[in-house]
């Protein structure tokens, strides 16, 4: 495995002086613990409907979800009744998939649930030591629903937690550099990984999310 030096310097060579602003900054824990629950749930419900959808027809209708799920107030959503979710699959307005409406619920019952022990759904996050991320997944995709895969570290990124994302080009860089020489799924490779970027976080005190961005340009253009 490669130190951290080769890799941004093998990236450099990719990207040249506009590198580092490609590189993604996530939000302080102290900020990100104040944002509110019901962005968190909404940011979670936005990168569910957005898989294997076009981003922006997503986008473009959530103003509509915003309204429709009373503003992702966990409290509520988690309250919808089946009735409730039922009618929705005759609004025009969102995206009637059925098993990501009712995922919705759910997510909002394990947002509610996380608050009231932890006094926050993201105090809860922003509380979580980035060296144990992918631990982090894997809570939210037990206790969550329709979170496994990428959707939990792409949700953790857009709300603003620090973390890396399996990438193709990520996942390639990691083969590369004999970390792993398969899709990491296992929790065994899993932790493979995120030893590996626990290493190259220690040696530089860049961020996961730029190391993880970093990974991609040694492969990818």
């Amino acid at each position: 495995m490669k130190d951290f030096d080769w890799l941004y310097n093998h990236a450099l060579e990719h990207k040249g002086e506009t590198l580092e602003s490609l590189l993604p900054v996530p939000l302080s824990n102290e900020l990100l613990a104040k944002r509110p629950d019901s962005e968190a749930l909404s940011l979670m419900s936005l990168r569910i409907f957005r898989a294997g959808l076009k981003h922006s027809l997503v986008d473009a209708k959530w103003p509509a979800f915003e309204k429709t799920f009373f503003g992702f107030a966990p409290e509520k959503v988690a309250m919808m009744s089946d009735e409730q979710l039922e009618n929705l699959m005759q609004n025009d307005q969102i995206i009637r998939h059925w098993g990501k409406i009712k995922a919705t619920r759910q997510n909002a019952y394990m947002v509610t649930e996380i608050a009231q022990q932890h006094g926050g759904f993201t105090q809860w996050i922003a509380q979580w030591p980035e060296e144990e991320i992918t631990s982090l997944w894997t809570q939210l995709k037990k206790q969550g629903s329709q979170l496994g895969g990428n959707s939990a570290p792409y949700f953790l990124r857009m709300l603003g937690k620090d973390t890396f994302v399996l990438t193709d080009d990520v996942v390639a860089a990691l083969k590369a550099q004999g970390v792993v020489d398969k899709k990491p799924t296992s929790q065994r490779d899993l932790a493979a990984v995120q030893t590996a970027f626990n290493q190259w976080r220690s040696e530089s005190g860049r961020p996961m999310c730029q190391i993880s961005r970093l990974l991609a340009y040694t492969v990818g253009w």
